[in-house]
């Protein structure tokens, strides 16, 4: 599935600039838990997340993601977004909630990450 058609599904705002809107994404895994994100992402995952913190941003400097997505509304201050930008992350926000958000892109054909 592609950055462009997860932005589209969830309704969400993009974040960074420039973000490859074709940008393959094979896997996604959601949680609010950095020990259980470090735990359960063995492959390029897209995080679907609450959390907005600096930490956030160095958990994708040890495991492999291809972006983040925050849900209920979420937004990372600006210096969390120029981390990211950094990096080459793409950052997106969406209203819905985890669960949700969730259920959208698995609905969509999007499979949770191997654990």
């Amino acid at each position: 599935m592609r950055l462009q058609e997860i932005t589209a599904a969830l309704e969400a705002e993009v974040l960074t600039s420039n973000p490859d809107p074709d940008l393959e994404v094979t896997c996604a895994f959601g949680s609010d838990l950095i020990s259980d994100i470090l735990m359960c992402t063995k492959e390029p995952t897209l995080l679907l997340t609450g959390l907005t913190n600096p930490q956030v941003i160095r958990l994708a400097d040890m495991i492999d993601l291809f972006g983040i997505v925050f849900v209920r509304g979420k937004k990372p201050p600006r210096e969390i977004i120029e981390m990211a930008e950094e990096r080459g992350l793409p950052l997106i926000s969406t209203r819905f909630t985890l669960y949700r958000s969730s259920g959208i892109l698995y609905n969509l054909g999007l499979r949770s990450c191997q654990i």
